[in-house]
């Protein structure tokens, strides 16, 4: 889980840094939530490939890890919006280009991993 964490923090940078997410209003978002999601993805498959889950096993885990990402995604945004209001920046985070919009993707893609692989423990206790 480590590594699948690591590997989309830095894509996730690495897209945004070298200008390959769009400055549009659905396609840049839609190129951070395909790494979210891959990322995930990940979480579970290497979830069920290492428990040696069945068919059932791994629809399961690949439901219940989407779950805890969207959950984890929406308490990241009641953590991040407040720090968003203490730095001013004009226009656009993504347009503006500072600093903290690279703490922010790393923080999101970090807090949905994680709550991929919580709500996957959490599933591994019930059964």
């Amino acid at each position: 889980m480590k590594y699948i964490a690591l590997i989309a923090v830095i894509a996730i940078i690495l897209l945004q840094f070298s200008g390959a997410v769009p400055q549009s209003s659905v396609g840049g978002p839609m190129t951070l939530a395909l790494v979210f999601f891959a990322a995930v993805l990940a979480v579970a498959i290497h979830e069920a490939w290492s428990n040696k889950r069945g068919v059932l096993g791994w629809i399961v885990n690949i439901a219940v890890s989407f779950v805890g990402a969207f959950v984890a995604a929406e308490l990241g945004n009641l953590i991040f919006e407040p720090i968003l209001l203490l730095f001013p920046v004009k226009g656009t985070l993504a347009a503006s280009g500072h600093p903290l919009l690279y703490v922010l993707l790393a923080g999101m893609t970090l807090l949905s991993v994680l709550g991929s692989w919580i709500a996957l423990q959490i599933v591994n206790r019930w059964r």
